[in-house]
């Protein structure tokens, strides 16, 4: 059985106003049936344009919103049925940890990095004294951080040791599952190395599973070993993430691909959109790919009927012409 398991999860957002002479609402398809799965101490990369959907699946997988409709199964527990707001308390709370993008936003600059990290052991473990001081320092020394770092205000500290001390505070829990949302974005390209680096570990040592969402390619390929693709709230294709990057099976995911900058690469070597916009994610027609429009490859069956998730080498991909 999967640590975590996730099934048509969808997540849509009213527009107000829109439509509302005709008795209509408007929305956003933020998700539109997502699913996939997690195993123990596997990394999963969660990658796509800005606006696909990444860091609201996140969200939901966090139990930091609730989604419209859909099952998340964490541990062998259904947990999408209790309302976020009271998933603060959950059992299973500490066992589920997010670490967010920006870590100068994520901590309170008037507590210490020991207030931070010892907060959710008080509440989660009951923690305090002796007992609450050494699983602090614990977590310190397994982001290598020394004790001295402990009575620190956030304002002291550089981006790469913030980004560690965020680790920290979800790894103090001895977490199952640890969700990073773009956790290196904001750093300098030597520290990503070295926060990538300590997230291995972290997995390696711990048997930490992590969902790791990135718009980087070459972040997600270093540390995971498969990844899932996201397009207008869509999977489009899913595998390991070397196969993936190496050779894209869904035309979507070879645009990814070759924008990434490479020496000696010409534009006109890519493979060519479209003249087009992408869609929109406001009512998002079901019955079409929401690549169509841009896909060198469309066909009209693509504009009638949306292809599903289907084996293909060792992947999964949604195109009815995936590229070989």
């Amino acid at each position: 059985m999967s640590l975590l398991e996730v099934e048509d999860l969808r997540k849509l957002y009213p527009l107000r106003g829109r439509g509302a002479l005709f008795g209509t609402r408007s929305r956003i398809h933020a998700l539109d049936g997502v699913s996939f799965s997690i195993s123990a101490g596997e990394a999963l990369g969660l990658v796509g344009e800005s606006g696909c959907g990444k860091s609201t699946l996140a969200a939901l997988v966090a139990r930091l919103e609730d989604p419209t409709s859909g099952s998340i199964r964490f541990d062998g527990q259904e947990i999408s049925a209790l309302p976020a707001r009271r998933c603060a308390r959950a059992p299973w709370r500490g066992q589920l940890q997010m670490v967010f993008q920006d870590p100068y936003d994520s901590l309170d600059p008037r507590r210490s990095v020991a207030e931070a990290i010892g907060a959710p052991l008080r509440r989660l473990e009951g923690l305090s004294g002796a007992g609450l001081s050494a699983r602090i320092a614990w977590a310190l020394d397994r982001v290598h951080l020394g004790a001295g770092f402990a009575n620190r205000l956030p304002h002291r500290l550089s981006g790469g040791q913030l980004a560690r001390v965020t680790i920290a505070r979800a790894v103090a829990l001895s977490p199952k599952l640890l969700i990073l949302d773009e956790p290196t974005s904001a750093l300098d390209v030597s520290i990503q190395a070295t926060i990538l680096k300590l997230l291995d570990e972290l997995r390696r040592d711990l048997g930490l599973a992590l969902l790791f969402v990135s718009h980087d390619l070459n972040v997600v390929r270093t540390l995971c070993q498969r990844a899932l693709v996201m397009q207008l709230g869509r999977v489009v294709e899913e595998g390991p993430a070397e196969a993936i990057f190496d050779r894209p099976a869904h035309p979507y995911t070879a645009a990814l691909v070759a924008a990434v900058p490479k020496l000696g690469v010409t534009v006109t070597e890519a493979p060519v959109r479209r003249h087009g916009e992408t869609r929109s994610p406001v009512d998002l027609p079901a019955s079409l790919c929401a690549y169509e429009n841009l896909c060198p490859n469309a066909s009209p069956r693509c504009r009638r009927e949306r292809p599903a998730l289907e084996a293909l080498e060792g992947r999964s991909v949604a195109c009815f012409q995936p590229l070989r």
